[in-house]
């Protein structure tokens, strides 16, 4: 059931379809304290209020009042004369404004065509860019172009004559064709006498010279009619026609497509002296890549530039190209091209930039091939970006807030449901971003405690023992790097993910050096042994992330930042100036999209990252879900859960000393490789050269003197000091 009010008649005359009553009313917000002039008027005083009557509908009722609602709107729709008049003026300038500069078009592509202004425009444009070749190739096309026109006009006269000919000679062929038959019907017993097979010819040139006739009679009246439509449509598609003779729609459409002109219209109006004088002094924007559409989302283009002009300049007036383009800023994204005289554009339709990444296409089932990709968001082309991390290592950098975790923990959760992963989680934070992933890890560690950087440089450390280890196996079995099927096949080459988040933590702390010396090490080396790197921190400065991290890792991705130097910091120095820029970006309004290098063969992507859904005040992460899946597919002999770890190895250099020494005095020089033999598996003694252990045995107390500049190291005075050393411990427990 249901109830409408009628209310009393408008100003238009509506019928008025019940009684308004007047009915006394107290106010919910009258106080209990009465005024004295309130008692006056007498307590709880009341003022009038409208009561308002209703009837109850039936279903038939309420179908013909909405009916009844529905006319009039269809009615107040209705465009008035005037409307209509006004419209039909501003078609019809429209209409002849584009007959108009059709027949402009057309009279300019003569004029090109007559002056060989395409080939003066490519050796203009080769001369311009110095490429000499260019402009010895274009030459030659221009001296060939006019020798065929020359050519064509001298051999005019006679192919107008040769037409007549041939004309002349099927005339003659038809009536030779004609006379043989008719002699032929005339000679044929029972057939047609010679008057009436002429007769019959006659009546059918009648016929065919009717239909000839009007044809004539159509092509004379049609002709125009199909001029003046040839050239509407010709002037349809300038560029620079005025917004008066464009409908609402058209408008709309003209801002939203990007051609050519439009580009040269935008490059025209940005405030670059330089780009100004050339455009003055002739020069026209050529395109090695016309505005081409891709996947319904955009226009990319690449275009040339003329001398003194770089895409850096451009890419610095990104701002008022956008506006130039009916973009918002962040719609338009010019950098430099593979060719350095070139710009490549990519202009998205308008709205893009707003619009949401869709749902993480592995939220509810599939699983991954870390060898072959793993899932990490769309890029402005709407093409889904899902590169391998095996033979990657990956970096996130960007401001608080911007998607930095988010970013690690889709890459990380995409890891997990690779069945052969090994993962690892080191988190210089107190957060709970990775809390849901513990099932599925092998190392969890969070804190700002010295204990996570222990761990962490700890497990830097057996990543390079494991990588050693690797790329000795792999040479046995004669592989040149990790694949799917040797470690579907040997477990000891499954691979290996570890994340360091807020890594600033591990390198700014007291284990820097190490931490950062086995962290290049590893990605110098380890790119073909499937042990694979993620780091992610929201500072650029050499202490936070080391540059050699940023240059070595394969995939980099920048969220927002304030200035160019943070902006190179994450993304390697010389990105801002080539027009790779995470500043661009805004803070909050674009969080969780990203600067994406080295993932796609494009110099760069705008990522949009899926998300991972998370909800910290219920306690609810949607990554405990893909984690439980995940569990129930891992291999069994994949290390998960976060097992407790057995403390590291540590190794005394005088007790190794002793032992490797015996009884005999060995040069300095020669000690690495007697404490190398004894613990090959120890990273140091492999790194360790003589000098050092010079260095280390003063640390210890020990002396050892230069003897011939041979630097004996004596066993005897190794076994003096671990006896010193024995003796202060024990003191110190007394």
């Amino acid at each position: 059931m249901s109830t409408t009010a009628h209310y009393p008649a408008a100003a238009d005359g509506g019928q008025e379809h019940a009684k308004v009553l007047e009915l006394p009313v107290r106010h919910a917000e009258a106080t209990r304290l009465d005024t004295a002039e309130e008692k006056g008027a007498g307590a709880g005083a009341v003022e009038p209020d409208t009561a308002v009557s209703g009837e109850v509908l039936t279903p038939a009722r309420e179908a013909e009042l909405a009916r009844d609602r529905a006319a009039d709107g269809v009615d107040k729709a209705k465009p008035t004369a005037k409307q209509i008049a006004a419209e039909g003026a501003r078609l019809a300038l429209r209409t002849g404004y584009r007959v108009y500069r059709g027949h402009g078009q057309w009279a300019a592509r003569a004029v090109r065509a007559a002056t060989y202004a395409h080939y003066r425009e490519q050796v203009l444009a080769a001369r311009a860019a110095g490429d000499a070749a260019g402009v010895a190739e274009w030459l030659d096309r221009l001296r060939q172009a006019k020798a065929d026109r020359r050519d064509r006009i001298a051999g005019a006269p006679r192919a107008l004559m040769m037409l007549v000919l041939s004309v002349l000679l099927a005339v003659i062929v038809l009536l030779a064709v004609l006379l043989v038959v008719g002699v032929s019907v005339h000679l044929w017993d029972g057939g047609w006498t010679w008057g009436e097979w002429w007769s019959f010819v006659a009546g059918t040139g009648e016929v065919l010279g009717m239909l000839v006739m009007l044809a004539v009679q159509a092509a004379v009246i049609g002709a125009p009619v199909a001029w003046l439509l040839a050239a509407h449509k010709a002037g349809t598609g300038v560029a620079d026609a005025p917004a008066w003779t464009m409908s609402g729609t058209e408008r709309e459409e003209t801002h939203r497509i990007v051609t050519p002109a439009g580009i040269g219209e935008a490059l025209a109006h940005l405030p670059i002296p330089k780009l100004r004088a050339e455009i003055k002094a002739g020069w026209t924007v050529t395109f090695s890549t016309p505005p081409v559409r891709v996947n319904n989302r955009g226009y990319q283009a690449v275009f040339s530039l003329p001398m003194g002009v770089t895409p850096e300049m451009i890419a610095d007036k990104r701002d008022i190209l956008a506006r130039n383009l009916f973009r918002h800023p962040t719609e338009v994204w010019p950098s430099e091209s593979e060719k350095g005289d070139h710009v490549e554009l990519w202009v998205a339709d308008p709205g893009l930039a707003t619009r949401p990444a869709p749902p993480w296409p592995l939220m509810d089932k599939g699983t991954v091939d870390v060898f072959d990709g793993v899932p990490f968001g769309v890029a402005q082309r709407g093409d889904v970006v899902a590169p391998p991390l095996v033979a990657v290592n990956l970096f996130f950098g960007g401001m608080m807030g911007q998607g930095k975790s988010n970013a690690a923990r889709v890459v990380m959760l995409g890891a997990a449901l690779d069945p052969l992963a090994e993962l690892m989680v080191f988190v210089f934070a107190g957060n709970g971003d990775f809390d849901a992933f513990t099932p599925r890890l092998a190392r969890y560690h969070k804190g700002v405690k010295p204990e996570t950087i222990d761990a962490a440089v700890d497990t830097l450390q057996e990543l390079y023992d494991e990588m050693e280890r690797r790329e000795d196996r792999l040479a046995e079995l004669g592989a040149k790097k990790v694949s799917r099927g040797l470690a579907e096949k040997h477990p000891e080459l499954r691979p290996k993910v570890a994340l360091f988040s807020e890594c600033h933590e591990l390198f700014g702390g007291d284990r820097r050096e190490e931490a950062t010396e086995l962290a290049v090490g590893i990605l110098k080396r380890a790119r073909k042994t499937g042990i694979v790197l993620l780091f992610d921190t929201q500072s650029s400065r050499a202490d936070a992330i080391p540059p050699a991290i940023v240059e070595l890792v394969q995939i980099n991705a920048c969220f927002h930042v304030k200035s160019w130097r943070s902006n190179d910091g994450f993304l390697g120095d010389g990105s801002f100036q080539a027009g790779i820029r995470a500043t661009e970006l805004r803070p909050g309004k674009d969080r969780g999209t990203s600067i994406l290098t080295g993932a796609t063969d494009e110099r760069f992507e705008i990522l949009k990252w899926f998300y991972i859904p998370v909800d910290d005040d219920a306690g609810w992460d949607a990554a405990t879900e893909v984690i439980e899946r995940a569990m129930r597919a891992v291999n069994p002999a994949v290390v998960t859960g976060n097992p407790p770890t057995a403390a590291p190895v540590r190794r005394d250099l005088l007790e190794d000393l002793a032992d490797a020494l015996g009884h005999d005095t060995v040069p300095a020089a020669d000690v690495p490789a007697l404490l190398a033999k004894l613990a090959p598996d120890w990273t140091p003694y492999r790194k360790l050269t003589g000098k050092q252990v010079r260095e280390l045995l003063a640390a210890e107390g020990v002396k050892v003197p230069s003897t011939g500049n041979r630097y004996p190291v004596d066993p005897v005075t190794v076994r003096e000091a671990l006896s010193k050393r024995a003796t202060r411990d024990l003191d110190g427990q007394d």
